[in-house]
């Protein structure tokens, strides 16, 4: 079939809806466009760039009539970087997209009357500088010459980037006197075409209410050029507790490899959650978003409702933070995490928190969940998971409609998955209530807890 548009052409256009990356939507004859920077109710100008066999792609040549929530953009690289992607608009407007994204996933799943409750959006009171984890890649231009920054969107071409919006400040400070020290002592930046070159990646994790200052340094290879040097730098001018050296050889995305040395203080940084402290790892998964990531565990549990006889299954639980967070509400909490170092940081902060009734549990979660009911007998009254982007296996939905426990809070960064595990669980659950948590402002991604009550429950 002969397609209605041509790339390179030029339309007037009136935006009718968002995408779901937050981009605007057109129709042009019926013809889908979706046109990155462009708002609803705006009329554009736009360049189609692709065309592809039911959609294209375009992009804003000239606003010609302005929605009452575009504001003036306050980052000069942010349209070509991966980490903001809606700063182009008010912070209201954004909370109000990250809603209707999870409207739009219902509808097309459940219909048009699933039933289920979503609430709004809960922003931050000051979303900017909320990242407690940095990670800079350390690469070369085209004139050969070493550059940090962030990767653009879609490509591995790196972004010089200062005064960044979401990042901490002191972030920012360590990373570019590394890189100036890595360019007066002449350390090689690291070449992915051909593998070649010492330092890949930078990455910082500061604990937001201990101020403990973490520094990782990825190279490829065994030795960094003047490295004690660099770590006494790190120490003295910006009281680093500890720097680690982590070995990664491999071709690959991945950023951290699996060997760490640690080259000043413990290899570890403590921060605080609530009432827990938790301890810190290269490897940890913890929220990049503290402030949020703590109203997230209270909507949590406040959907579980927990009762002083339940046992939870925590499932895909990192290390530890809302099994401990649940701790003092149930009889006993299980935590299972397939990351090995991820656990052993879980059982250690259990020990810092003197939290007794949790016991963690290394390997994957279909394995260990299947393990503990049919060979320790052990059932849960309440499941918590925080499953990767990809959601929940299928021998774990499997799982969860043999066990019937009665209540699955589910929390998710990827809404497409959990709304596609939700349907599989219908047979069984009933959806009572999402909630989106902002825990990236002026990003497409959003978190959502939901709350999953067994059917005829008494």
């Amino acid at each position: 079939m002969e397609k209605k548009i041509r790339k390179n052409e030029e339309y007037v256009v009136d935006i009718i809806d968002y995408g779901m990356e937050g981009e605007g939507i057109a129709k042009i004859d019926n013809f889908t466009v979706f046109v990155p920077n462009a708002m609803q109710g705006e009329t554009c100008k736009i360049h189609i760039v692709k065309v592809l066999s039911s959609y294209a792609y375009a992009k804003v040549v000239e606003i010609i009539k302005k929605s009452e929530h575009r504001v003036k953009e306050d980052c000069d690289t942010y349209q070509r970087c991966g980490g903001c992607q809606l700063r182009h608009m008010d912070y209201e407007e954004t909370l109000n997209i990250k809603q209707r994204k999870i409207e739009n996933l219902l509808q097309k799943t459940f219909g048009e009357d699933s039933g289920i409750k979503i609430a709004k959006t809960i922003g931050m009171g000051n979303p900017y500088h909320y990242r407690n984890k940095a990670q800079y890649p350390v690469g070369t231009n085209k004139q050969g010459e070493p550059v940090i920054g962030i990767y653009a969107q879609r490509t591995h071409e790196i972004i010089p980037m200062e005064n960044c919006l979401i990042q901490l400040p002191i972030s920012e400070q360590i990373a570019f006197a590394i890189y100036k020290f890595m360019k007066e002592n002449q350390i090689p930046a690291y070449n992915e075409k051909i593998g070649e070159g010492l330092l890949r990646h930078i990455v910082i994790r500061v604990g937001l209410h201990t101020h403990e200052i973490m520094c990782v340094l990825v190279v490829n290879g065994k030795k960094l050029i003047k490295e004690q040097e660099l770590v006494e730098l790190l120490v003295k001018r910006f009281n680093v507790k500890t720097v680690v050296k982590n070995i990664n050889q491999k071709n690959t995305n991945v950023i951290l490899g699996p060997e760490n040395i640690v080259l000043h203080g413990d290899g570890y940084i403590y921060d605080t959650l609530g009432e827990y402290t938790f301890k810190i790892s290269p490897m940890s998964f913890y929220q990049v978003n503290p402030v949020q990531a703590e109203l997230l565990y209270q909507i949590a549990l406040e959907m579980a409702d927990l009762d002083k006889e339940d046992i939870v299954f925590d499932l895909y639980c990192g290390i530890g933070t809302i099994g401990i967070f649940a701790s003092k509400y149930v009889k006993k909490v299980y935590g299972v995490e397939v990351v090995e170092q991820a656990v052993e940081d879980a059982k250690e902060n259990a020990k810092i928190n003197q939290v007794k009734n949790i016991e963690f549990l290394s390997g994957n979660v279909e394995t260990v969940f299947t393990n503990l009911m049919e060979k320790k007998n052990i059932y849960p009254d309440v499941i918590i998971v925080d499953p990767p982007r990809k959601g929940l296996e299928e021998i774990t939905i499997t799982n969860m409609l043999a066990v019937e426990p009665k209540k699955i809070i589910y929390i998710s960064c990827n809404p497409a998955t959990m709304v596609r595990d939700m349907e599989l669980l219908k047979e069984k659950y009933e959806t009572k209530l999402m909630q989106p948590v902002d825990m990236f402002p002026y990003s497409k991604h959003v978190e959502v807890c939901a709350l999953l009550e067994l059917k005829n429950y008494q």
